[in-house]
C-alpha cells in the first residue's frame, strides 16, 4: 500500500509539473523575445531605470513574501486534514494580515522608499519624471498583489495548476501584446511600459479573485477574527520574513549597491542576468510548487517516509533538468547573448549569467529542504542561519566595491553562501525529523550533484571548445550534454526505486496516448 500511494502521490506530481511546465515553455519563449524587444525599445539606461526602480518597491515588498509561505502552508495544512471550516477561518485570517501589510508597504513605498529614489539612487535628471511614474505603478502593482496571496494560496492548495497554467498563458500573451503597442505612437516607452504592464498585472488580479470565489467555499472572504490562527501564522511568517528580508538584500540590496558603485548600466546586465536565471531556473521552480502541497500533506498524515521519497525523487529529477540546459549555456553564454540581444547585451552580462545559473542547481536544494522545515511549521532555525548568511552580502560586498574588487564579488559570495545554506537546511531536517538520513542525502544527492555537474562542464569545454561556427558547437553540446547528463542521472543519481517509478510514470503516459 505504501509502494502504491508512493506511485500515486508521484504521478499527482509529475502530473502537475508536466501543466506547469507547459506555462513554463510559452511562457519562456515569449518572456526571452519580450526581453530583448523592450531592452531595444527602452535602451539600456532605461532598462536598467526601471529594474532598479521596481525593485526599490521590491525591497519594501519582503514582508508579502513571509506571508506567501505561511498562508500556502497553514491553508494546505487544514485542507490535508479536512476541516473546511477551518479552512474558511484560516482563509479570513489571512486576508485579514495581508490588507495590513498592504498598508504597512503603502506607507513604507511613499516615505522611506520614496526618499531612496530621490536621494541615493543613480538617475540621470532628464529620467527622473519617467522613474517617479515607473516607481509609483509599481506601489499600486504591489499593494494589489499582496492582497492577492490568499486566493493564490487556495490553488496552491487544492493543486489546481493546470489553471494557473492557463491564467499564465493569457497573462503572457497579455505581455507579448504591451511589446507591439510599444511600437505605436510617440509617448515616451519607459511610461507606456510601465502603465500598460500595470493594467495587465490589475486585469489578471481580477480573474484570479473571480475564478477563486466561485470555486472553492473558503475563498468568499468574511471577517474572522480569531487569535489562535493568527498568532500561529504570523509567528511563522516573522522568522520567515528575516530569511526573506535576506533575500531582499541578495538581490535588491545587491542591485542597489552596484547602482551607486557602477551605475544603471551595470543594473541592466543584472536585469539580463536575472532574466537568464528565471527562465532556467523555472525549470526546476515547477517541481518545487507542484511538490510542495504533497509534501505537506503527507507531513500532516504522519507520512514521513513517502514525504522524504517524494522530496528525494524530485530534487534528482529537477537536477537534471537544470544540468540539461544549463551546462550548454554557461559554456555559450556569450554566443546565446549575442543570439538573444543582438548588439544590445550589457556589458558583464555573461559573467553575471554563469555564476547566477550556478546559484540555481543549489538553490533547487536548499528550497526542497525547506518545504520539508516549513511543513513542520518550526522555521526559526533555518531563517536565522541562512538569513545570516544571506543578508552578509551587504556589508560585505560594501566593503569589497570600496577596495575595488570586480563587479561580479557578490554573485560569487551568493553561490557559497547557497551550498551552505543547503547543508543547513538538510542537517535541519535530521534535527526536526530524526528518520531522516542526512549523510545519505549528502552523499547520494549534493554531492552526486556536484561532481555530475562539474564533469558535464568540463567535458563540454574540453571535447568541443575547438570546433569552429558558434551554431554547430552550441547544438553539439547541447546534445552531448543531454546524453550525458540523462544517461548519468538515470544510472547513478537515481535509486533503483525511483528508476521504477519513473519508468512506470512514463509507461503509463504513453499508454493513454496509444
Amino acid at each position: 500500500e505504501l509502494m502504491q500511494n508512493h506511485s500515486e502521490n508521484t504521478k499527482r506530481i509529475a502530473k502537475n509539473t508536466l501543466m506547469l511546465y507547459g506555462r513554463m515553455l510559452f511562457s519562456m519563449v515569449v518572456s526571452l523575445y519580450t526581453s530583448r524587444v523592450v531592452l531595444g525599445a527602452l535602451g539600456v539606461e532605461d532598462y536598467g531605470i526601471y529594474n532598479i526602480v521596481g525593485g526599490i518597491v521590491a525591497m519594501l515588498d519582503f514582508l508579502n513574501g513571509s506571508m506567501s509561505g505561511a498562508t500556502s502552508r497553514f491553508m494546505t495544512f487544514e485542507l490535508g486534514r479536512g476541516n473546511l471550516v477551518r479552512q474558511k477561518e484560516t482563509f479570513a485570517s489571512a486576508m485579514i494580515i495581508h490588507m495590513g501589510i498592504a498598508l504597512f508597504v503603502l506607507f513604507f513605498a511613499e516615505t522611506i522608499g520614496l526618499w531612496l529614489l530621490e536621494n541615493k539612487l543613480v538617475i540621470p535628471d532628464n529620467r527622473m519624471v519617467a522613474a517617479r511614474v515607473v516607481y509609483q505603478l509599481s506601489i499600486v502593482s504591489a499593494v494589489l498583489a499582496i492582497t492577492q496571496v490568499p486566493y493564490n494560496a487556495c490553488l496552491t492548495s487544492h493543486e489546481k495548476f493546470d489553471v494557473f497554467a492557463y491564467f499564465s498563458i493569457i497573462t503572457i500573451t497579455l505581455r507579448l501584446l504591451i511589446v507591439f503597442m510599444l511600437r505605436i505612437g510617440d509617448f515616451d516607452k519607459l511610461i507606456q511600459y510601465s502603465v500598460l504592464s500595470a493594467c495587465v498585472s490589475f486585469l489578471m488580479i481580477c480573474v484570479y479573485r473571480v475564478y477563486c470565489i466561485r470555486h472553492f467555499e473558503e475563498a468568499r472572504f468574511t471577517f474572522v477574527w480569531r487569535k489562535d490562527i493568527l498568532k500561529p501564522m504570523l509567528g511563522f511568517s516573522g522568522w520567515d520574513m528575516f530569511g526573506n528580508l535576506s533575500v531582499m538584500a541578495r538581490t535588491t540590496g545587491v542591485n542597489m549597491l552596484m547602482n551607486i558603485f557602477y551605475g544603471p548600466m551595470f543594473n541592466a546586465a543584472v536585469g539580463i542576468a536575472t532574466q537568464v536565471q528565471g527562465a532556467i531556473s523555472n525549470l526546476a521552480n515547477n517541481i518545487v510548487t507542484a511538490s510542495r502541497p504533497q509534501i505537506i500533506k503527507q507531513y500532516a498524515s504522519d507520512n514521513h517516509d513517502e514525504m522524504f521519497g517524494i522530496v528525494t525523487t524530485m530534487t534528482k529529477l529537477a537536477f537534471v533538468l537544470l544540468a540539461v540546459f544549463t551546462i550548454p549555456i554557461i559554456s555559450e553564454i556569450d554566443f546565446i547573448l549575442k543570439l538573444w540581444l543582438g548588439d544590445n547585451v550589457p556589458e558583464h552580462a555573461g559573467v553575471f549569467c554563469v555564476y547566477t545559473l550556478l546559484f540555481n542547481f543549489f538553490a533547487n536544494m536548499s528550497v526542497m529542504m525547506g518545504a520539508v522545515i516549513h511543513a513542520t511549521g518550526r522555521i526559526k532555525r533555518i531563517s536565522l542561519i541562512n538569513g545570516l548568511l544571506y543578508i552578509s552580502v551587504l556589508p560585505v560586498t560594501y566593503v569589497a566595491y570600496k577596495c575595488g574588487v570586480p563587479s561580479s564579488f557578490p554573485f560569487i559570495y551568493n553561490v557559497i553562501a547557497v551550498i551552505l545554506g543547503t547543508i543547513s537546511n538538510a542537517w535541519t531536517v535530521k534535527l526536526y525529523i530524526p528518520s531522516f538520513k542526512f549523510i545519505k542525502y549528502i552523499v547520494n544527492v549534493l554531492l552526486k550533484c556536484i561532481v555530475i555537474l562539474g564533469i558535464g562542464i568540463f567535458l563540454v569545454h574540453i571535447l568541443f571548445e575547438e570546433i569552429s561556427g558558434e551554431w554547430l558547437r552550441f547544438v553539439i553540446k547541447g546534445f552531448f550534454s543531454t546524453i550525458y547528463v540523462c544517461f548519468v542521472g538515470y544510472y547513478i543519481l537515481l535509486s533503483k526505486q525511483q528508476r521504477g517509478t519513473l519508468v512506470g510514470i512514463i509507461r503509463s503516459r504513453l499508454g493513454r496516448k496509444v
